[in-house]
């Protein structure tokens, strides 16, 4: 198989990372809130094919499709206060999770618990700066122990995926 073809697939396979994702994303929009006392709180559905795709391809495809499906959710049904926290959790999130991954010293399943803390920690630090409330962060508690559940919950599914769906697979037409 030539360059050419290797690259077209590669492209194809991210598109379609990419759709999955935003997928997640609706159907994580439609869901109602996992905690009615506790706003904000999601799962990060969309994050299992981020995981997918960092340990698959590596931290520049999984950012891709990770801003793709960030600026196509914006468009679809958010705002731009939801694409700021977006954008602010997704990149310290991504960058963490790309370093950690690195390094090999966690699993999967590590690497998405500190992808999810961070996540809610970015959302955080986007809040204080644009509510100029920093007593915001006492909420970073909350935050903590459900991007942790919810880290565990993506990671097992990341890890799942990574382990029973080989990219190679998409690569051989």
């Amino acid at each position: 198989m030539n360059t050419k073809q290797t690259r077209t697939k590669q492209i194809a396979f991210l598109g379609l990372g990419a759709s999955l994702a935003l997928l997640l994303s609706y159907v994580e929009f439609l869901l109602p809130p996992l905690f009615v006392a506790v706003p904000g709180i999601k799962l990060g559905l969309p994050n299992v094919v981020i995981l997918y795709v960092l340990y698959c391809l590596g931290i520049r495809h999984a950012a891709l499709v990770s801003a793709v499906r960030l600026l196509l959710s914006w468009m679809l049904f958010g705002s731009t206060m939801t694409l700021a926290y977006s954008v602010a959790g997704a990149a310290l999130s991504l960058l963490a999770m790309g370093l950690l991954k690195k390094t090999d010293r966690l699993s999967p399943v590590g690497v998405s618990v500190v992808g999810g803390v961070l996540h809610n920690l970015g959302q955080i630090l986007v809040a204080t700066v644009l509510l100029d409330t920093p007593q915001i962060a006492y909420y970073m508690i909350v935050l903590t122990v459900t991007g942790t559940v919810s880290g565990i919950f993506i990671g097992l599914c990341g890890a799942m995926l990574v382990k029973r769906v080989p990219p190679a697979k998409f690569f051989r037409f």
